[in-house]
């Protein structure tokens, strides 16, 4: 995988020769970008589909506050609410976080229209290990043994690291990843990790609600919970749960060379991460795009979810109009 630091350089290089294009007042970015081709193809292996539990394992230390936000988000996400309307335009109602979801059912093993039915995720179990027992820096075993306590066929375990902890990889190369561990029935169990990157590296993990690390420096975006490490994290969750449930074990959707995204899973380009730092309509690099903006607290959004709470997630690749399709 390409380390987040080259991303951002080659973000900033097509930036920087954008605006150098830029001759008249009359041109935008979006106007003189030219979209690169992108088409995920199914690879003959099995999606998740149905029913699907989530289970969750808290490392380190997160505060009540902390864990309500990322629940409610994955709480919204297979049940659907009647959105209240946004300040902008109290004739409208912003999307909500399952019309987002909803890009994810239309990912099916071809042939299967009929019988394939939408995955729908349903929060399980929860561990909290505050104590670090397995200490604040953890190796790809040590994650793979915490996703096995927890890990059950038919479900997705994701296990979340507090701001303090250092998993391998963390702000060098990746946000999280997504894989799989082997269970003593021989099953094969998907997961999720990811870092609350708060105190680590906002920059790179938790743009736009921080100034980057590399590239244009634009303004920051409010977070629309008040909190950059939790909204941060349901951002890289997003992106990651769209590209276990249709690429699961490596046989599902991506574009890349298939030796090498079946040798590691969520390697290569997926459901969320075909559309990295798209939010909203005219996205280019280093500006998510158009997205709502709460008039009381300045919250940047593009989702509501149970509550009323605000979300701001990332464009997924649509597999019918084959583009990143963004909410607003």
């Amino acid at each position: 995988m390409a380390s987040l630091k080259t991303v951002f350089s080659l973000l900033f290089l097509i930036s920087f020769s954008l605006n150098d294009s830029l001759t008249s007042a009359t041109k935008t970015p979006a106007s003189v970008v030219r979209e690169t081709p992108l088409l995920l193809t199914y690879h003959n292996g099995p999606l998740l589909s149905g029913q699907i539990t989530l289970n969750l394992l808290w490392y380190g230390n997160f505060t009540s506050s902390q864990r309500a936000i990322i629940l409610d988000y994955l709480h919204s996400l297979s049940h659907p609410i009647n959105p209240i309307p946004s300040h902008q335009n109290s004739s409208l109602s912003p999307p909500s976080v399952s019309q987002w979801w909803r890009t994810i059912g239309k990912y099916v093993v071809p042939n299967s229209q009929n019988t394939q039915k939408p995955a729908v995720l349903r929060v399980g179990k929860q561990a909290i290990h505050s104590s670090y027992s397995l200490g604040r820096f953890l190796t790809r075993a040590n994650l793979s043994s915490l996703v096995r306590t927890l890990a059950r066929p038919g479900s997705i375990t994701l296990v979340l690291t507090a701001h303090d902890v250092n998993p391998e990889g963390f702000c060098l190369g990746t946000c999280g990843h997504h894989s799989w561990v082997r269970l003593p029935s021989l099953e094969r169990a998907p997961y999720i990790w990811v870092g609350d990157s708060s105190s680590q590296c906002p920059g790179l993990c938790a743009w736009p609600f921080h100034k980057p690390a590399y590239g244009p420096q634009g303004p920051s975006l409010v977070a629309p919970n008040g909190d950059v490490g939790s909204d941060g994290l349901v951002m890289n969750i997003a992106k990651l749960l769209g590209g276990t449930v249709t690429n699961p074990l490596g046989g599902g959707f991506y574009e890349g060379e298939e030796e090498l995204c079946m040798e590691e899973v969520g390697l290569c380009m997926e459901a969320g991460s075909a559309c990295v730092g798209v939010y909203g309509k005219g996205a280019y690099p280093g500006y998510t795009g158009e997205v709502l903006v709460d008039e009381l607290s300045g919250g940047s959004y593009n989702a509501v979810g149970m509550r009323g709470r605000k979300y701001l997630l990332p464009a997924l690749w649509d597999p019918q109009t084959h583009k990143c399709e963004t909410l607003v």
